[in-house]
């Protein structure tokens, strides 16, 4: 059984402790399941950015990739700390009391410092899990890429040296002297799923796409 992420003073929540975990099977679980994440860095000149990206994992080791001239990827490239966010929103609470309201989530906040992969069989790799990170069974239905796109292309590995999974679910908490009023209270679920597929030309829907949308 993998150990858990160390507890530090910059990944530990400072609020709502029962809330949060850092096993690594359920934070891995969010990273996998999102279908994006955003990376916030600081450049040398002290300017702060979050950008929203894809991204692929494989063990403990987040992949990226991009234009060469990206500012992210040459972010996570330099070394510097990175922080990632993943998050899920899975339903509206409705409190009996304005004070109450709140959501139900799941939320990974993740810390760790990255370098460009250069080795052309790792490169290759990590390209395969990010487009297999899309649409699972997409990388042998369609084109690789050629040297061109391999020459503009950036990718960057950054391992997750720390990360904290918070979670949020069920009624909202009202007090008890609100129990009684004449408010609704509950939850709203949210919910993400794919649409019927658009194509680009008229063609046979493939079977790693009826998978995808069923």
């Amino acid at each position: 059984m993998s150990c858990p992420f160390a507890k530090t003073q910059r990944s530990a929540p400072q609020r709502t402790p029962k809330r949060v975990s850092f096993e690594r099977p359920p934070v891995y679980a969010v990273i996998d399941e999102a279908p994006i994440c955003h990376v916030g860095f600081t450049t040398p000149n002290g300017q702060p950015f979050v950008i929203p990206t894809i991204h692929a994992r494989k063990e403990d080791t987040l992949y990226f990739h991009g234009s060469t001239q990206s500012r992210l990827l040459q972010a996570i490239a330099s070394g510097d700390p990175i922080c990632c966010t993943f998050t899920f929103l899975d339903g509206i609470v409705a409190a009996r009391s304005a004070m109450h309201h709140s959501m139900n989530y799941r939320s990974v906040v993740a810390f760790g410092s990255g370098y460009l992969l250069t080795d052309q069989a790792l490169r290759q790799e990590a390209f395969r899990l990010t487009v297999e990170k899309l649409i699972p069974g997409r990388w042998e239905n369609c084109r690789q890429p050629n040297d061109a796109e391999s020459k503009a292309t950036a990718i960057a590995a950054l391992k997750i040296e720390e990360a904290t999974l918070k979670v949020r679910t069920g009624p909202p908490n009202d007090i008890a002297s609100d129990l009684e009023g004449p408010y609704w209270a509950g939850v709203i679920p949210t919910l993400t799923h794919y649409g019927p597929p658009e194509p680009a030309v008229s063609q046979e829907l493939p079977a790693h796409i009826s998978e995808l949308v069923s």
